[in-house]
């Protein structure tokens, strides 16, 4: 066993205040999470240590070991291919990944598809036999179809309200989207005995949620 504390990375920002309930639920000391500070590095009582960094980079910090287990939304893993243990589903940060195009207008055989998520794009275009243009895309992916960018959009949807503000409609859901807890391989097998109780918490504390 190694002499590391238990180490968790976890998104900064909307996701962490909606997360640091469940923790605090799950018997875990969430003072230190919260201060209102630029560290990144967080210790707590209970003996965990918490890595503070973008969403999109939890996943890679998980899976190359700096971080034992990991808190991420399942679009990134779906479009980074990680290969990382996913044990729990939070419930948290629900979403959805969804294809949209203008209100009243048809995609066409070949579409040009707009997308923040390439891969996601291309493989659901693909399990359908469609051989789609996919146009990667960084903001304001609703833009696209206006300004005649692309036929569709690929693209997370919470409420559908900006989708309908720009005159844009779902044509179909790809995929629901949350958080999910992810873990190394390797280290959930070396640390199982710390992991379990810890996951054990957490699970009780969802279902309580």
């Amino acid at each position: 066993m190694t002499d590391r504390p238990l180490t968790l990375a976890v998104p900064k920002g909307r996701v962490l205040k909606v997360l640091a309930p469940l923790f605090k639920t799950a018997g875990v000391d969430t003072e230190g999470l919260l201060a209102d500070d630029r560290k990144l590095v967080r210790e707590t009582p209970n003996g965990i240590r918490f890595l503070l960094l973008k969403p999109d980079d939890v996943p890679t910090y998980v899976e190359y070991g700096a971080a034992d287990l990991g808190v991420s939304g399942r679009d990134v893993l779906l479009e980074r291919r990680y290969d990382l243990y996913q044990p729990l589903d939070l419930g948290i940060g629900k979403c959805r990944m969804v294809v949209a195009g203008m209100a009243g207008e048809t995609t066409p055989p070949v579409p040009r598809v707009a997308t923040k998520y390439p891969h996601i794009a291309t493989d659901h275009f693909a399990s359908q036999g469609v051989q789609a243009e996919v146009i990667f895309v960084q903001g304001s992916v609703e833009l696209a179809p206006l300004v005649g960018l692309a036929d569709v959009i690929v693209d997370i949807v919470e409420t559908g309200d900006t989708l309908r503000e720009n005159g844009l409609v779902e044509r179909e859901v790809i995929t629901h989207i949350s958080s999910v807890v992810v873990a190394n391989r390797a280290q959930f097998k070396l640390r199982r005995r710390e992991i379990d109780p810890l996951l054990t918490a957490l699970r009780s504390a969802v279902q309580s949620a």
